[in-house]
């Protein structure tokens, strides 16, 4: 009688074991320019890209093979940062990058987004041009 019991308890504990383990909740980083900061960039060399009006400002790192795009959340405050430079210049940028919440939504549903191009906002704090090699 008492095994009976015993092994009872064990299957009991055996199912609801998984559940325990993992019965801690994961956090889902927050996004947007006021976000849980990814990555922060300093002197990061870049491709910066911009509308005519500068309203839109992104960039790609130069060092990043995946090609990530990466938009100014502040572009207005950067704008006359780029009156001297052409749209798709190296530039140095340093800043906080955060990820954009529609990229982090989608990819939230798939798991190979890790291997897929990254989309992040960036708050930037100094934008200029890299004068290396010039």
């Amino acid at each position: 009688m008492i095994k009976n019991i015993l092994r009872k308890i064990l299957v009991v504990l055996i199912i609801i074991s998984p559940v325990l383990v993992n019965a801690d909740c994961k956090k889902q980083a927050k996004c947007g320019c006021n976000g849980d900061v990814i990555q922060t960039l300093n002197k990061q060399q870049a491709n910066v890209i911009f509308t005519e009006d500068r309203s839109t400002v992104y960039f790609y790192l130069v060092s990043d093979p995946t090609q990530s795009i990466y938009y100014f959340c502040n572009a207005s405050e950067m704008a006359n940062k780029l009156d001297d430079v052409k749209s798709g210049d190296v530039m140095l940028v340093t800043g906080e990058a955060y990820w954009e919440c529609s990229f982090l939504y989608q990819s939230s549903n798939y798991s190979y987004y890790n291997t897929v191009q990254k989309v992040f906002q960036v708050q930037v704090k100094d934008v200029y041009v890299d004068l290396y090699g010039k």
